[in-house]
């Protein structure tokens, strides 16, 4: 009876894995000569996926706030003899995220993929965090992508046809103690982004959620810390820039892309990741429990004055950039 059972239960895996496959291939779009739009496309993932889209063939458009900074991330792009576009726009505004894809669907013409990149990251207890800050993160990590979600989806459905790929993090999989707010607006991410791809699927659009841990992007360097700066900043460097705890972003961009070029609902990047949602999923009061011992070993709830975030913001293992090129500590794209 245990040989059949085990026998059946085979079978049917292998029956699934063989739909998933027919499925996939599919799905699967070739991306040269494709449209494909970046928001936060100016450095970090965004531009390490842009440069891999241009290498595939595909026509980008990349968006950031900081002009001078997507001036110099178009020009790189340009060299590399890609059909490129930049426009400056801020997420959090509708009327500029929806007059930016008109002008890019009017330059390029229809948009064949849309990637929610643009994202900020707060650091620190959650009792120094204001009203304020929790409405920023929404703002830029939720309202942003629901934005150009809600920018590109006429075009898509008249063609039956699209991609998009919300960036969201594992945590917005597992709630990470000192990223809370950041935990918050990604997890309001997953389920809008899912909830989105079931009601897209009928019309040919397939929204892939894409979970990240730990990336080599540089992130740190643009994220908003509220206390014990040089300390905070010290471990959330120190945890982004090692091999053994994260991936880097040009492994990351191989996966999101391979990914959503198949058409797969989510993807998870890193092992460490897969790891947390895996042990959460199984015994999620467990890793609570773990992760309230690792809350323990963070700096506590002292807010540092704004001039020492600039003066004391690195330290002897999370070395400062060169004054001039320092950037902004508000924001940070995934």
């Amino acid at each position: 009876m245990k040989t059949r059972t085990w026998l059946k239960l085979s079978t049917a895996a292998g029956a699934m894995l063989l739909m998933r496959s027919v499925l996939r291939s599919r799905r699967t779009i070739d991306l040269a000569g494709r449209v494909v739009v970046i928001t936060g496309g100016s450095r970090g993932l965004g531009l390490v996926l842009a440069r891999a889209l241009i290498a595939r063939g595909a026509h980008v458009a990349i968006c950031a706030r900081d002009a001078d900074e997507l001036a110099r991330a178009c020009q790189e792009l340009e060299q590399m003899g890609g059909k490129v576009f930049s426009a400056p726009c801020d997420v959090t505004d509708r009327d500029d995220v929806q007059r930016f894809i008109a002008i890019v669907e009017d330059d390029f013409g229809p948009i064949d993929v849309l990637v929610n990149n643009a994202g900020i990251i707060q650091v620190g207890p959650l009792e120094l965090m204001t009203e304020d800050d929790l409405e920023y993160a929404l703002s830029v990590n939720l309202r942003g992508p629901l934005h150009a979600m809600r920018a590109v989806l006429p075009a898509m459905r008249r063609r039956k046809a699209g991609r998009i790929v919300n960036i969201a993090s594992i945590g917005g999989k597992v709630a990470l103690p000192h990223l809370a707010l950041y935990s918050t607006s990604k997890f309001a991410l997953v389920g809008l982004s899912e909830a989105m791809r079931a009601e897209l699927v009928k019309d040919g659009i397939y929204v892939t959620t894409v979970c990240p841990g730990l990336m080599r992007t540089g992130s740190p360097r643009h994220a908003s810390v509220s206390s014990h700066h040089q300390a905070e900043y010290a471990w959330f460097t120190i945890g982004d820039s090692l091999s053994i705890t994260s991936v880097s972003a040009e492994a990351a961009a191989e996966q999101i892309i391979r990914g959503f070029s198949r058409g797969d609902a989510e993807i998870t990047i890193s092992p460490q990741a897969r790891l947390a949602r895996l042990l959460h999923g199984v015994a999620p009061g467990l890793v609570q429990e773990l992760l309230g011992v690792v809350a323990r070993l963070l700096p506590g709830p002292t807010r540092s004055p704004a001039t020492d975030q600039e003066k004391a913001g690195e330290s002897a293992l999370a070395p400062a950039l060169p004054a001039g090129q320092r950037q902004s500590p508000r924001v940070s794209r995934s």
